[in-house]
């Protein structure tokens, strides 16, 4: 029970804004709840151990509930209690001896810890989920504190790099910084070890535009994994929505973040986050009472028939209902503050289909979509989608409208089994080329749209991906099931590490081809962090579990000559605006010269025919590139580019321009300095890459 304190003055207060906001005089509380039958305003010390109080809101307009409490502050710790049915088989979960965290929760105080009272039914009951359970959890769950978000941001300024001149980075703070031997041993795993001097140092010379961050608002450890002395690695298991995830920084809060943010932008590094608005930490029918289901389990989340059970889009035992105004509501609030006060450059929306999926499917004009679009704050950001789920029609690539860019798995398995050597797929290749125009070429969207990435967070690395064909993922607990069991990888005849000269030098060969392909494709370039270093995870393909050793990257292992490649890479793409141009390319003749702005060629010169698109043994594509006919660009530069996986084979090179300088050869990533060359071998198992020389000026007679 509450203790006592002195008579607090309270008065009806304001539905808006949502959460707790400081006035003039006090604080002003508003939280979202229709089927609610009261809702009490628990006060609690600053160290959130003590209730202090417990004051009913009494006003309510609509289905907002809100209530003014005079002479409180910034660092009030306080949380809810919901009375209502609870008759779950209705999809109502109410149960007032659960505490509950408030929806927009801009702070929080405390770490959850796992308990049989943050249920909301009796464990052990033979009655279920339907059992009711009268503990009081409120010693078991973070309470929110009302902030106020002042933060010098000086003349900080959004990078806002286009899409075409974007590379992006994917990293995990603890994972990039637990280890680097550069940064302050107190920093390392936080939001200002990643901002430091040697990390900003290491993106700046890779050439890396974008970082695209895993989930960093915050979550909780699923309690399978505590009971297993494991953690939720990753973060895909979202609690507050406008709080950033606190084990990544000190008692700071949100400055620590919002510093991170700026010295990034000082770098003209963009910050995008790994946002997930899919499901909730609450799970299914047996999951605990933290939050939303406390406060209306009936409009946060989508039930299944009866109410009784989740819809399970996810795959993890919720799905957030966003066809509800309130529940899309906080969505777009969340997007809005992290852009607004965090001061972020876009989103990654994991499992992206369920936001748009309707009550009649999926659909690119549904109401999260719209809402987005016309948004004159989100508009202006990168919104990246992930674009599947396991819901009905779940794979939805190439659907999203724009100015949604996807995540293009196809691209990834395209170019894995393409220098695997799996039979018939250079023609796959040629789509990935180019941006993927099959899948994205429509509704205005530009060749940026398709995100190109070989691995992602989810997967094998890319060392890991050219050194073991099966997953080892033992060490997650669930006897090697979880993760994927398709992974195109390949472990040259050895599994796992190897002294072989011989499999090293391959592996490194594959490393470096399937390097070149990411970087000299249409579309916008993303890098798994680690993988310019060689970092390899032992072969586990879902480390979503490992915060230790496995996912933190070593970096007194890295491997300097592919960290120069990779370097090499994205200075070429930089130097060469043609390998990332804004517009899908089709072969359409240019007014410029008459030539097309695409000519795909075989190692001899000749055009492919279409059996040839089809045969398995032609592994040795070229492609001849200039800037799109559309473009009215009436430059005659072009490059030319070779993919083979096969043999070593003679090339013709094209007759299309006055001669061509060799740029790289994936079998000579030393050698920076090839020059002009007229006849020439393409290695076997090699990328080349060349650049057409300059017609030579009349000598004046």
């Amino acid at each position: 029970m509450p203790h006592s304190l002195p008579p607090i003055a309270t008065g009806p207060g304001h539905p808006w804004p949502m959460g707790a906001s400081l006035t003039g005089n006090g604080v002003n509380f508003a939280v979202f709840s229709t089927h609610a039958e009261q809702i009490e305003l628990c006060l609690f010390s600053p160290d959130g151990r003590k209730e202090l109080a417990r004051l009913p809101i009494h006003e309510r307009e609509g289905d907002i509930w809100h209530l003014h409490v005079e002479g409180l502050g910034a660092g009030t710790v306080y949380g809810y209690r919901a009375h209502g049915p609870y008759a779950p088989e209705r999809g109502h979960r109410f149960n007032p001896n659960k505490l509950l965290l408030d929806p927009y929760a801009r702070a929080v105080e405390g770490r959850f810890r796992w308990s049989d009272a943050v249920m909301g039914y009796k464990i052990g009951s033979p009655r279920g989920d339907l059992s009711f359970d009268t503990r009081d959890s409120a010693f078991a769950v973070p309470k929110a504190v009302v902030t106020t978000p002042i933060f010098d941001w000086g003349d900080d300024r959004a990078p806002r790099h286009a899409a075409t001149d974007t590379v992006i980075y994917e990293a995990h703070v603890k994972s990039l910084t637990a280890l680097h031997p550069g940064v302050v041993p107190g920093l390392r795993g936080t939001y200002l070890g990643l901002a430091s001097d040697p990390v900003i140092e290491h993106l700046l010379k890779l050439g890396i535009t974008t970082i695209e961050l895993l989930p960093v608002q915050s979550f909780i450890d699923d309690r399978f994994l505590v009971a297993r002395g494991l953690t939720n690695h990753w973060g895909y298991n979202t609690l507050g929505f406008f709080t950033p995830e606190a084990r990544y920084m000190s008692r700071a809060a949100l400055a620590e973040f919002q510093m991170m943010v700026r010295r990034l932008h000082q770098a003209g590094i963009e910050v995008i986050l790994d946002v997930v608005y899919n499901h909730t930490a609450e799970g299914d029918e047996w999951g605990p009472t933290l939050s939303f289901r406390g406060l209306d389990n009936a409009s946060y989340y989508k039930l299944a028939q009866g109410g009784r059970y989740y819809v399970n889009d996810t795959g993890t035992g919720n799905t957030l209902n966003l066809t509800h105004p309130m529940v899309l509501r906080m969505v777009l609030d969340s997007l809005r503050y992290w852009v607004e006060v965090g001061h972020v450059d876009g989103f990654r929306f994991d499992l992206a289909t369920v936001l748009g999926r309707e009550a009649h499917g999926f659909d690119p004009s549904g109401g999260f979509f719209d809402a987005v679009r016309q948004d004159p704050v989100l508009t202006r950001v990168k919104l990246i989608a992930e674009p599947w789920d396991i819901g009905p029609g779940g794979y939805q690539l190439g659907g999203f409208p724009h100015p949604f860019q996807e995540w293009n798995d196809r691209f990834r398995d395209g170019v894995r089994r393409f220098w695997k050597g799996d039979a018939g797929q250079t023609r796959d290749l040629a789509a990935r080329l180019l941006g993927s125009a099959d899948k994205f070429d429509h509704s205005g969207r530009g060749a940026g749209t398709s995100i190109n990435f070989v691995t992602s967070h989810d997967g094998f690395t890319l060392a890991d991906t050219l050194a073991y064909e099966h997953r080892h993922n033992h060490a997650n607990g669930e006897d090697n099931r979880d993760g994927h069991h398709e992974n195109h990888s390949d472990s040259f005849g050895v599994e796992g590490p190897t002294d072989d000269p011989v499999i090293l030098g391959q592996r490194a060969l594959r490393k470096r081809n399937i390097l070149a392909t990411l970087m000299l494709a249409q579309g916008v370039p993303m890098l798994l962090a680690g993988d310019e270093i060689g970092h390899s995870q032992g072969g586990n393909n879902n480390a979503y579990a490992q915060d230790n050793a496995t996912s933190w990257i070593d970096w007194s292992r890295a491997d300097a000559g592919l960290l120069r490649f990779v370097q090499r890479l994205t200075a070429l793409r930089r130097d060469l605006p043609i390998l990332r141009q804004k517009r899908f390319l089709h072969a359409r003749q240019r007014p410029s010269d008459g030539l097309p702005d695409v000519l795909w060629r075989r190692a001899d010169g000749s055009v492919p025919q279409s059996e040839d698109w089809h045969d398995p043994s032609f592994r040795c594509l070229c492609v001849e590139l200039r800037f799109a006919a559309e473009r009215g660009d009436t430059s005659p530069d072009a490059v030319f580019a070779v993919f083979n996986t096969g043999p070593a084979t003679a090339l013709v090179l094209p007759d299309t321009a006055p001669g061509w300088e060799l740029l790289l050869d994936t079998t000579r990533p030393e050698h920076d300095a090839f020059g002009p060359v007229a006849v020439h071998e393409v290695p076997a198992q090699s990328v080349l890459l060349f650049r057409s020389l300059s017609p030579q000026p009349k000598e004046t007679p």
